[in-house]
Order: C-alpha cells, then sequence, then structure tokens
C-alpha cells in the first residue's frame, strides 16, 4: 500500500500528530526549515491550466494555487506555489488537510503550526500569506458543507 493510499485511512488527528512528530524531530529551525522545502518538493506540481487566477490564494506574497475537489464527502486539495519554502508550507497544510470532511477542516484548527514553532519563524508576510491560505482551505470547507445540506 502506497503512503497516499494509507495516509487516505488516517484520521486528521492522526495526520497533525503525524506531522508534529515528523517536524518535531528537529532540534533547531534550520533543520525544520529544510523538512519544510523537502515536503514542497514531495507535492506534485499542479498543470497551467490549474494556474488559474480563481485558485490563487490572495493574500500571500508569493504565488499559491489552492484547487480543491469534493468527492464522496471529503475535500481534496491539489496545491503548488513559485517559492520553495510557500511551496513546503502549503504541503503541510494539503497532508493534513486534504482527504478529510468538511466539518472535520472545520473543527481541526492550526494549532499544530504553533506548537512546532512554524508560525514563531515566519517573516510577517509569510505568517499573513499562511493565514490566508488556512482561510482559503476553511472557505472551501465551508462552500462543500452547504452543498451536502442541499
Amino acid at each position: 500500500m502506497n503512503q497516499t493510499v494509507r495516509r487516505q485511512y488516517l484520521t486528521i488527528q492522526e495526520r497533525i500528530e503525524a506531522v508534529k512528530a515528523r517536524l518535531q524531530q528537529f532540534t533547531d529551525w534550520e533543520d525544520r526549515y529544510k523538512e519544510l522545502i523537502q515536503l514542497g518538493r514531495a507535492l506534485p506540481s499542479i498543470t497551467d491550466e490549474q494556474r488559474d487566477e480563481k485558485y490563487k490564494v490572495k493574500g500571500c506574497q508569493s504565488q499559491v494555487w489552492l484547487i480543491p475537489e469534493f468527492k464522496d464527502g471529503k475535500v481534496f486539495f491539489h496545491a503548488d506555489s513559485d517559492a520553495v519554502l510557500v511551496k513546503g508550507i502549503i504541503a503541510l497544510l494539503v497532508n493534513v488537510y486534504s482527504g478529510a470532511t468538511p466539518d472535520e477542516i472545520l473543527t481541526n484548527k492550526p494549532d499544530f503550526l504553533k506548537e512546532v514553532g512554524i508560525t514563531d519563524h515566519l517573516s510577517m508576510n509569510r505568517t499573513n500569506g499562511l493565514a490566508s491560505m488556512m482561510k482559503q482551505i476553511q472557505m472551501y470547507a465551508v462552500v462543500f458543507k452547504s452543498m451536502q445540506k442541499v
């Protein structure tokens, strides 16, 4: 069973714990920074057609695209960025929130980012961008949740 398939069977809380364990194994920020870059490199790139303005996350200094897909009651995300660190950050969020239900997304706040020290080591612009990425993920969850009630 490959990693993506195995990941689908984890709860969102288990994915958060896995991310925390992965990043907390590093004692200094430099190593965590390198790990984030590795996460970004592992994130599949999106196609040129998907780099549409409607998928761009507003409020990010770098270009970030977040493409949602709603299937079988779960939200799946595809994402990319033109900046290596930002691509690592969006990859981290995709690893946690993709494959979750809208309710799971809305009830599991990104507190783990503070716990692993990411929010303490970002510039103000990157912190604002991270907040914009999270807001976009949550907005898609709200939209898909409302679609379920129709």
